[in-house]
């Protein structure tokens, strides 16, 4: 016979697992007291009893230490997991366990530290942060000029002392610019603040500030000071204008006169050494030229002496030749009667004028030809006479 069935082997209304053959809904309360019981022994507590009233006044013993130690565990477990941190790469932090200071910097990455007992505090120190300042100051001489958007750049150089030094550097900043600005604007004239001093004005507030910023433990480092602009008192600016427009105008004006000097000089040099230049040539070239009709004269005199009536005759040929050649008349001397042929001989001398031009220049000078003029004149009266 089968276990399930009426009379079988299921004796007792059990099934084989040894359950009671009850189709209701399970015992909460039993399932409950057998959690108490599990969780009392995992914490050293003890096992308790069946069912009846005794056994429920230890298992609400045993439920108050159970829970007291699942609280214990996830507030270990929650105050654990909140003392863990990450610090970006940008930052870097300083702990305060207890209050006092520990030595070290925390770098970037993944920390722990155990919260309620030390407490991490984070900051920026690659951030470039900055401060605007507007003032009026007096210079040394008295007058009054006004700063407008001078701006002090700065970083964080060490994060101790930023963070734990100083109750507010921030502000600490900002009264050291003043004071700095003060110093260095009431130790100079109006004049070098508000024109060409202004570059060296700025290097020193920055030295000033820096030193400052060291003696009051801050750890802020100053990367820059930027004065955009110094302005004097605006009842008189319309006269500053003037005078700087002056300034700058003279500028100008002497940039102008050296660059035409720049200009002038040199081709002045020039045009000095050009003519120097042909001087010396001129000088070389007529030199040559009394040089080479002396020698030439003298070489005529050696064959005039040698043989006097053909060199004054054909001294004379030449002589007529190189004088006749530019003219554009043409006279014939016919020996015997008056018979005279006209032959176009101009337009003839025309196209050879060129030619003749070259010939004269180099047949000699001009105390050659005369002398040449005055031998053939004194020979052609003598052939005259003859006749």
């Amino acid at each position: 016979m089968a276990w399930n069935e009426p009379g079988g082997g299921n004796q007792g209304g059990k099934d084989p697992w040894g359950n009671k053959d009850d189709q209701g809904p399970p015992d909460l309360d039993e399932a409950f007291r057998k959690l108490q019981n599990n969780l009392s022994e995992m914490f050293g507590g003890k096992k308790s009893a069946g069912s009846g009233g005794g056994a429920a006044g230890a298992g609400g013993a045993g439920f108050s230490a159970g829970m007291l130690g699942v609280i214990a565990v996830v507030l270990l477990l929650g105050w654990a997991v909140m003392g863990v941190y990450t610090i970006d790469q940008q930052e870097r932090g300083v702990v305060l366990r207890f209050g006092k200071q520990l030595p070290e910097v925390i770098l970037p990455g993944l920390h722990w530290n155990p919260p309620l007992i030390d407490n991490v505090m984070k900051e920026n120190v690659t951030r470039v942060r900055d401060i605007t300042i507007d003032s009026d100051m007096l210079t040394q001489d008295e007058n009054i000029v006004k700063v407008v958007n001078m701006t002090v750049q700065y970083v964080i150089g060490d994060v101790k002392l930023y963070l734990l030094k100083v109750k507010n550097p921030d502000v600490s900043l900002i009264q050291a610019t003043e004071s700095a600005l003060r110093h260095e604007v009431g130790s100079a004239v109006m004049n070098d603040v508000l024109t060409e001093g202004r570059g060296a004005l700025g290097t020193t507030v920055h030295a000033r500030i820096q030193t400052y910023m060291d003696d009051y433990g801050t750890g802020i480092t100053v990367t820059q000071v930027n004065i955009d602009e110094t302005a004097p008192p605006d009842a008189v600016r319309a006269a500053f204008d003037d005078v700087i427009k002056a300034k700058e105008d003279e500028v100008r004006f002497r940039n102008e006169a050296d660059a035409y000097a720049n200009q002038v000089v040199p081709e002045a040099r020039g045009e000095a050494q050009r003519l120097l230049e042909e001087a010396a040539g001129y000088k070389q070239r007529v030199i040559s030229q009394a040089t080479g009709e002396a020698s030439r004269f003298n070489q005529l005199y050696a064959e005039y002496k040698a043989a006097p009536e053909v060199t004054r005759e054909r001294i004379y040929i030449d002589t007529m030749e190189a004088v006749m050649s530019n003219s554009t008349k043409i006279l014939m001397d016919v020996e015997g009667g008056n018979n005279i042929l006209y032959l176009p001989l101009d337009k003839i001398m025309e196209s050879n004028q060129s030619r003749n031009n070259d010939r004269q220049t180099s047949f000699g000078g001009s105390n050659s030809s005369s002398l040449g003029q005055d031998n053939d004149t004194g020979s052609r009266g003598t052939r005259r006479e003859r006749n």
